[in-house]
C-alpha cells in the first residue's frame, strides 16, 4: 500500500492507561489501522513474556506486529516467534556485575526463557518485575556459573533514595561497554551499547522496507525518549515525563484519555484519506 506506517507503542502509560487496561475504543482504532495494511509495534523495556499478552491482544500475531522487548534488545515477529534481530551483553560482564551487587547488598537479576535468574536474595521490586511480565524468579546458587549465555539485559534493583548512587557507581564502572540508567526509581538497567528503542528501530526499519519517515513513535517514560526523538513523528502521551514533552513533535492526550486515538487518527489513517 502507499504512505505505509509503522506505528511505535511504549505499553505502560501509553498503550495501556492506569490500570493497565487497552480501552475498547484504543483497540478499535489499532485493528482497523492493521487492517488497512499499516503495521503496529510495541517498544517496552520488558521481557518478551512480559508483553505477549498486550501483543496478542492488539492482534500483532494476526496482522505480522512486531515486540521490541528490553528496550529494543530483541526484536520478535509475534506473527511466527521468530527473533528478528537481538544484541546482547556478552557473559563475560555477569560476573563483575554480579560481584557489584553483591558487595553493595542489593538485587540482580537477568532474563532467560520466561525466568528471571538470580544468586542475590529476592526482594519486593524483583517480585514485582516477576509479576509485572508473569515471569518465575529462580533462584540460584552459584550464579556465575549458572550465566554461561550472552545476556540481553540485566536488571539492579535498589531502594529509590539510594539508587542514583549505584548508578552513578556503575557508569563508572561500566559505562564504556556498556549502558546503565535507571527506569523506575528503583530499577538500574544494564544494555550493550547500541540497544534503545531508536537504534533498534535504526537497524529494523530497512528489513520491512520502511524508513524513519514511516514511523510514529508513541511514548511517555524516560526509556522512550530516543525513540519520540528518532520518529518520523515522536508523540508523547499527556502524562508523559516533561523531557519527553520537550523533545516531542506531538504532545496527545493521557493514557487515561484515549491519547492514542487521537494519533491515529492525525499521523496514521488521514494520511492516506
Amino acid at each position: 500500500m502507499d504512505n505505509k506506517k509503522i506505528l511505535v507503542l511504549d505499553i505502560d502509560g501509553t498503550l495501556v492507561n492506569s490500570q493497565k487496561e487497552i480501552t475498547p475504543k484504543t483497540l478499535e482504532s489499532l485493528i482497523k489501522i492493521q487492517e488497512e495494511g499499516h503495521i503496529v509495534a510495541l517498544a517496552s523495556g520488558r521481557p518478551y513474556p512480559g508483553m505477549e499478552k498486550y501483543a496478542k491482544e492488539i492482534g500483532l500475531d494476526r496482522y505480522h506486529g512486531y515486540a521490541l522487548s528490553f528496550n529494543g534488545g530483541r526484536i520478535v515477529d509475534c506473527a511466527t516467534g521468530e527473533t528478528v534481530f537481538e544484541k546482547c551483553i556478552p557473559k563475560k560482564y555477569a560476573p563483575i556485575i554480579y560481584r557489584y551487587a553483591m558487595e553493595k547488598g542489593i538485587g540482580m537479576v537477568t532474563y532467560q526463557d520466561n525466568c528471571v535468574i538470580t544468586g542475590t536474595p529476592i526482594d519486593e521490586y524483583m517480585e514485582y518485575e516477576a509479576r509485572l511480565n508473569t515471569l518465575i524468579i529462580h533462584q540460584v546458587e552459584d550464579f556465575e556459573a549458572y550465566v554461561d549465555f550472552d545476556m540481553v539485559k540485566c536488571l539492579l534493583t535498589a531502594p529509590p533514595d539510594i539508587a542514583p548512587v549505584y548508578e552513578q557507581e556503575l557508569k563508572e564502572l561500566l559505562g564504556e561497554e556498556l549502558n546503565v540508567f535507571r527506569s523506575e526509581p528503583y530499577f538500574i538497567e544494564i544494555t550493550i551499547k547500541g540497544v534503545d528503542k531508536a537504534e533498534s528501530l535504526e537497524g529494523f526499519l530497512p528489513k520491512i522496507g520502511l524508513t524513519r519517515e514511516d514511523s510514529i513513535c508513541c511514548g511517555d517514560g524516560f526509556n522512550d525518549l530516543t525513540m519520540v526523538k528518532y520518529g518520523g513523528v515522536g508523540v508523547a502521551m499527556g502524562n508523559a515525563q516533561q523531557i519527553v514533552k520537550d523533545n516531542a513533535d506531538y504532545i496527545t492526550a493521557s493514557c487515561d484519555e484515549d491519547g492514542l486515538i487521537e494519533v491515529i487518527d492525525k499521523f496514521v489513517r488521514d494520511v492516506h484519506e
